[in-house]
């Protein structure tokens, strides 16, 4: 009889386990996850939709597809990104999670594609805030380091210094050839 209630509670632990896999809850984020905005949605075949996110700090991004296939691409790059210009991804067959660091430059864009293998795809995305990760206060307003501003010229500075290069080199180059054509006539 005692192996009997064992079994059965072996049986009932086993199917709430992948009763859990099989349905993943919110129960399951930390209670320092504020959660911000729900997203529902439908997406055709092969197309995207798109989604911005302007809000500091690191987010986390929950997508359930709820039939078909929804894939998450996210940039701080672009404001489109897709499945050729991204920076974080999530592809799978089911849910879907993507960290957005705090470091990402805001406004963050975030892609939703339509899986081809099914006619629509439908998904629910939750946005978490983390407040785990604690903010720097003087972050904000505080003066980037010289070679933080370095690294932050434009892309026209970079253009630049390689024409600047191309400069320099062509003159060297040019000075060996007269000196060369001095030297055979």
């Amino acid at each position: 009889m005692m192996m009997l209630s064992c079994g059965a509670l072996l049986v009932t632990f086993m199917l709430s386990v992948v009763t859990g896999f099989l349905n993943p809850d919110d129960n399951n984020v930390p209670e320092e996850w504020l959660l911000l905005h729900v997203v529902q949605g439908h997406i055709g075949a092969g197309n995207y939709s798109y989604l911005r996110l302007n809000h500091d700090g690191r987010i986390v991004l929950h997508m359930q597809s709820l039939k078909g296939d929804a894939d998450l691409y996210v940039s701080d790059k672009t404001l489109r990104p897709s499945f050729d210009t991204y920076q974080l991804q999530s592809v799978t067959c089911g849910q879907d999670v993507v960290v957005v660091p705090g470091e990402f430059a805001r406004p963050v864009g975030i892609g939703i594609y339509g899986h081809p293998s099914h006619k629509e795809s439908e998904f629910e995305m939750r946005v978490f805030y983390d407040q785990t990760v604690p903010q720097d206060p003087f972050e904000k307003g505080s003066y980037a380091s010289e070679d933080v501003q370095k690294q932050k010229k434009s892309p026209h500075a970079a253009e630049q210094d390689f024409q600047e290069e191309e400069s320099v080199l062509w003159t060297i180059l040019i000075g060996l050839l007269k000196i060369i054509l001095e030297i055979l006539f």
